[in-house]
């Protein structure tokens, strides 16, 4: 199946000497000539805290029009502008343009919920905001149930949907809820950009899984990835690796 919104995203200028994201391996990978080929409809951004995965989707959403802190299009608050320059200097090759979009980061998904419920609280020349949502104020569920509800609600199909850290909000149990809905939604024609650490929603077959490391971007196969790897060899033998961790942990302490 060919993605249908963005293909490529590629760096047509670059920032000066001073700027931070020089600092970020990830980033300056496509500073420097490279390229992020978003050639499936599932594409996954992995790495360590700290490798530029989230600063990257953010980019990417900003650029292509997203509210720096989650929603749609059509949002447009700000807590504060806190958001990387790095979409600047980023060109995003767009196919063609979705019906549907949605860009939803871990981090300021409260102030999403906060912004749906402000604009039902003002004037209104239709229905309630929080119907597409599911019709319960997000901030009335759980973490993890209102994020299930925005994906099972909100997302309607043909669109494009940028996630940053969805596993922070689930448990093992609705990431497999998660990733049956990214199923269904790619049946319909959408394309998907996920930043994470969870080795369930990396399982999606057919994906392109990108490692960003020292080494810049680096397309990875699932069971190569340091996450599936780490969490296999935990699960195999946990009681061998706790005993690993805190012998190494007390060697540091006395040194």
């Amino acid at each position: 199946m060919t993605p249908g919104y963005i293909r490529e995203v590629f760096a047509r200028t670059r920032p000066g000497p001073e700027s931070y994201l020089n600092g970020l391996p990830a980033v300056r990978y496509l500073l420097e000539g490279g390229r992020l080929d978003l050639d499936a409809p599932v594409t996954f951004l992995v790495g360590e805290n700290g490798s530029g995965k989230s600063t990257l989707l953010e980019a990417i959403a900003v650029g292509y029009g997203f509210n720096a802190e989650g929603g749609t299009r059509n949002f447009n608050f700000s807590t504060r502008a806190t958001h990387s320059e790095l979409c600047q200097y980023l060109t995003l090759s767009r196919v063609r343009y979705p019906k549907d979009g949605f860009f939803l980061r871990a981090e300021s998904f409260y102030n999403v919920a906060s912004n749906i419920d402000d604009m039902d609280e003002g004037p209104s020349f239709g229905g309630r905001v929080i119907d597409s949502y599911g019709g319960v104020s997000l901030h009335k569920q759980s973490h993890g149930e209102s994020f299930l509800s925005l994906v099972q609600n909100r997302f309607g199909g043909h669109g494009l949907y940028l996630l940053d850290e969805p596993e922070a909000a689930l448990s093992p149990a609705r990431l497999l809820t998660l990733l049956g809905q990214i199923h269904a939604l790619v049946d319909e024609d959408s394309q998907f950009i996920i930043a994470t650490h969870s080795p369930i929603l990396m399982a999606y077959p057919e994906a392109r899984i990108y490692q960003l490391s020292e080494d810049g971007i680096t397309p990875t196969a699932y069971r190569e990835t340091e996450h599936y790897c780490l969490t296999r060899r935990f699960l195999e033998d946990p009681e061998r690796m706790l005993r690993y961790l805190f012998a190494e942990n007390e060697e540091s302490e006395k040194e």
